[in-house]
């Protein structure tokens, strides 16, 4: 995976949710999550600099309309943005506590409504 963190100055908790709002249907499930559990991860202040920077990056990658495979692509349009999100995870994976993902899901079930957990797989 490339070096991610060049991206971190592209995110803003502003822009984030804006981007957020507008894509998450599009975007779909694993990607939002993805996603969620990187803003959550980032705001604690158990996040090493280090791993803040690695998830930023990703972040900012996500944000940018911008990237390799663009977002408006059917199908494949995120599928770059859900690889770098989850790199991010994995990377940083010590920090993703269950209180990390109880509030992803609370903001994905916010999102979507109902959703089926098996959809998450793949992701912690």
């Amino acid at each position: 995976m490339e070096d991610l963190t060049k991206y971190e100055k592209h995110y803003s908790d502003n822009e984030f949710w804006k981007k957020l709002k507008v894509v998450a249907r599009k975007a779909g499930l694993k990607v939002v999550y993805a996603a969620l559990l990187l803003v959550y991860v980032v705001k604690s202040p158990l996040t090493s600099k280090k791993d803040k920077g690695k998830i930023l990056g990703a972040l900012g990658y996500f944000i940018l309309p911008i990237d390799v495979i663009p977002d408006w692509i059917p199908v494949a349009g995120y599928t770059d943005d859900l690889a770098a999100l989850t790199w991010a995870i994995y990377s940083v994976a010590k920090n993703v506590t269950p209180e990390v993902k109880q509030q992803a899901k609370a903001k994905l079930k916010e999102l979507f409504g109902e959703y089926d957990e098996k959809d998450l797989q793949g992701l912690l």
